[in-house]
């Protein structure tokens, strides 16, 4: 389950390698912060101490209920105050959060409660079918806690009332702990639960509040415009870590005019997305409506932005916009682009298209298929050791021996490092095709075309094909009231991109299929090509 650890020099006998339990960061806002505003929701208030003692409580319940350090706590939720609450409880007792994404179905959650091990769920009164599913399937789910009012399990309020006012003594954790089963998006196969721990993460908070956000205080506030079972969890433990409030969005369904009428009545100066929200909050006119000028950290991540789109950003809100390059299993830290190199026009000493240089505390290398470092310039897997890469994968020897090289992580991603060290992505290794003997890789493709006006968004990928062995397929979203045609944009392209990267065909969407995260998912558009029969003459699904 464990990488590798190295044994200490000079002959000094290994001791404990006790570090802080991550629930100490809520208590230290508690003490220092008691009365201020934690959490905000709709017309709801928690104050740090409020959310310490309900966090107690709820540590109390499950203590009492018999979990205990190192069970699994699955956890089926929308953001709300208690999906906040049960990460610290579980941190609090040593137990593991194990948080699913609340869009998935009852048998991805299922599958998750198996193999997680989970002891233990906490589930949302909206989802019943998960619960029953979960418990259907894992046989060592012995206990059910509903948020809401809802026909199964215990109940949360309940619990916490009964529960206030007791605490439990906080359950000692050394470094490789686990604290997080993060579970991959499961893009290419079942999802992976990566292992994060306590001293890795707080590891990540520290490299987070240095690379990401510095000079962040309880001053601050930051809007959660995405689930807070992945990447925004981790950066609202961020801002636990230094007493700024959390706000929540009112809607399920993200609502841009909500976004920017919250950012201006909390006067949020930070929030965590991705590239296509960050598109949709600066094309909305009600970027226009709203006052944004406290925002100082516009933080984006899971693919780097078109530039296109970071142009158009940047006109709208200035330069605000943070990048960081980072998969779950290395939460978020590997490289960073800050505000002051996001340029908005291109020019002489500018960076187009990089992802930044290296966290601090991380080394990246550009690696070939045999593990062998290539130089500045060339292309190959990109590779990352540091404190903040993952214990590995739960219960999955094959694999951490896919995951790790020599004690680097191998991230899937290709990309290249130039002469100063910033990184520039060309794409995911699975998205590289390959046509008539030539590497191909998407993303190049799809910077080129979304320079074209007409197109809003767009998705390459390879197929295969009798004659070429795989050709690309060109999928685009045009912009509202917008004409193109195939052949015109493949005349476009002539010229800006190289004759034998020209997708064999160019077709035309409403939209495309995204993630639960925001991410467009070139899984489901190529099924989808093969469904609507699509697909270019002489090639096949698969």
């Amino acid at each position: 389950m464990t990488r590798s650890q190295s044994q200490p020099a000079g002959g000094v006998t290994p001791v404990s390698r006790r570090v802080m339990n991550l629930s100490h960061f809520l208590r230290q806002a508690a003490r220092r912060h008691g009365g201020r505003i934690g959490l905000a929701w709709g017309e709801r208030r928690w104050t740090w101490a409020e959310l310490d003692r309900r966090v107690d409580a709820m540590a109390a319940a499950l203590a009492a209920r018999g979990v205990t350090k190192g069970d699994r706590v699955l956890v089926q939720s929308k953001n709300c105050n208690q999906m906040f609450e049960s990460m610290f409880a579980c941190f609090r007792i040593g137990a593991v959060w194990t948080p699913a994404n609340f869009r998935q179905t009852p048998g991805e959650v299922a599958y998750l409660a198996r193999a997680s091990g989970a002891r233990a769920m906490i589930c949302q009164a909206d989802f019943p079918e998960h619960a029953a599913a979960a418990r259907a399937e894992a046989p060592g789910l012995g206990l059910t806690i509903a948020i809401g009012a809802a026909g199964f399990g215990e109940d949360y309020g309940a619990l916490v009332q009964a529960h206030l006012g007791e605490s439990v003594p906080v359950a000692d954790v050394e470094h490789d702990d686990p604290c997080w089963f993060f579970f991959t998006s499961g893009t290419t196969g079942k999802p992976k639960a990566a292992v994060l721990t306590h001293g890795q993460m707080a590891f990540v908070v520290t490299s987070h509040l240095c690379d990401l956000m510095p000079g962040t205080t309880e001053a601050d506030a930051s809007l959660v415009v995405a689930p807070l079972s992945h990447g925004a969890g981790i950066h609202q433990l961020v801002q636990t870590a230094r007493g700024a409030k959390t706000v929540l969005l009112v809607q399920e369904r993200f609502d841009v005019e909500e976004a920017w009428r919250l950012v201006e009545t909390w006067r949020i100066t930070n929030l965590f997305t991705v590239p296509t929200i960050v598109k949709l909050l600066t094309e909305h006119p009600a970027v226009d409506a709203y006052d944004h000028s406290s925002l100082r950290y516009v933080i984006y991540a899971g693919a780097p932005m078109y530039r296109e789109d970071q142009k158009h950003a940047l006109a709208k809100l200035g330069k605000v916009l943070v990048q960081y390059f980072g998969l779950g299993e290395v939460t978020g830290n590997i490289t960073v682009l800050p505000p002051a190199l996001h340029e908005p026009e291109d020019g002489p000493g500018v960076k187009v298209g990089t992802c930044g240089f290296e966290r601090t505390g991380m080394q990246v290398t550009i690696q070939d298929p045999e593990g062998r470092e290539l130089p500045p310039g060339e292309t190959g897997e990109i590779c990352v050791c540091g404190p903040a890469v993952f214990a590995g994968y739960y219960d999955n020897p094959e694999a951490n021996a896919k995951a790790f090289r020599n004690g680097w992580f191998v991230t899937g991603d290709v990309g290249h490092l130039d002469a100063e060290g910033f990184l520039y992505i060309t794409g995911r290794a699975s998205d590289m095709y390959i046509s008539g003997g030539s590497n191909i890789y998407p993303r190049e493709i799809e910077e080129k075309i979304l320079a074209h006006e007409a197109v809003v968004e767009v998705a390459v990928l390879g197929v295969p094909d009798r004659a070429w062995g795989e050709v690309g397929v060109a999928v685009c979203v045009l912009r509202p009231e917008a004409s193109l045609s195939e052949p015109e944009l493949l005349a476009w392209l002539q010229g800006r991109v190289a004759r034998y990267k020209l997708p064999k065909r160019v077709i035309f969407w409403d939209s495309l299929p995204k993630s639960a995260y925001g991410k467009i998912t070139k899984k489901d558009i190529r099924q989808a090509l093969a469904a609507r029969g699509e697909l270019p003459a002489g090639t096949t699904a698969d």
